[in-house]
């Protein structure tokens, strides 16, 4: 499946991409979050592609739960979609943002497959572990790296307070910190780029499933702060996340 889902996050890539750094009109949704026509054309190709290569899985996306409302019986087995994470980052013309795939099964994320679309790198799941391919270049399995002592790297918000950042190293042992959007973090992290990322603050489930299918697909781990297992479905909760960190090796 994973090699299906990444043809459809690169399509939808590829869709998008004229978008970026282009005269876009960016639209506010009802939380304040932006929203522009390269999240809803992306997001529409996906649904199409998603129902005519697994027309019996049902599919939770970012903006047709803004749009229409979140679902309230996502259960057993779905896909989570946001067609364009890191839309602040496009919009102020920053290239991390990422297309966007996560199955779920019984509350855990199980496969996926994320692109950013700049670079064309995608990153995806398979039976053997998590593979990353850039544009026609053949796929090669990628990895954690061991904790670097002395030099563990952490993935942070750009908006983060130094402050925050500061209490953040404090709890978890890290020594530089370099400030990145969207699921790209996962993804980094999943190669050997980086080590951890914290994430005190709220995300969506659609945020985060295809990085953590990819993440641990290397060997990392994507858990709650007191290593608890990161679960999904929470459609009482509107689909919104807790705090979560995701590790390397």
């Amino acid at each position: 499946m994973g090699e299906i889902l990444a043809d459809i996050v690169e399509e939808a890539a590829r869709l998008i991409l004229p978008y970026w750094r282009s005269d876009l009109t960016v639209i506010r949704k009802a939380d304040e979050s932006p929203v522009t026509e390269a999240d809803q054309r992306g997001e529409a190709l996906i649904l199409q592609l998603l129902a005519r290569h697994f027309p019996d899985i049902p599919v939770v996306s970012e903006e047709d739960s803004a749009e229409n409302g979140v679902p309230t019986d996502a259960a057993g087995r779905f896909f989570l979609v946001d067609p364009l994470d890191g839309t602040k980052a496009f919009v102020r013309g920053d290239p991390n943002f990422t297309v966007n795939i996560g199955l779920i099964e019984n509350g855990r994320s199980v496969a996926g497959a994320v692109c950013a679309p700049v670079t064309m790198e995608t990153w995806f799941t398979t039976e053997a572990g998590t593979l990353k391919r850039r544009g026609g270049e053949a796929a090669a399995p990628v990895r954690v790296r061991p904790w670097p002592k002395g030099e563990a790297v952490a993935l942070v918000s750009h908006t983060m307070k130094d402050e925050t950042a500061q209490k953040l190293q404090a709890e978890y042992g890290f020594d530089l910190r370099q400030p990145m959007d969207s699921s790209i973090k996962l993804c980094r992290i999943a190669e050997g780029a980086a080590d951890i990322y914290p994430r005190h603050g709220p995300t969506m489930e659609w945020d985060t499933a295809a990085g953590q299918a990819v993440l641990e697909g290397a060997g990392g781990r994507f858990e709650t702060p007191d290593g608890s297992p990161f679960l999904y479905g929470k459609a009482e909760a509107g689909f919104r996340n807790g705090w979560f960190v995701a590790r390397g090796g």
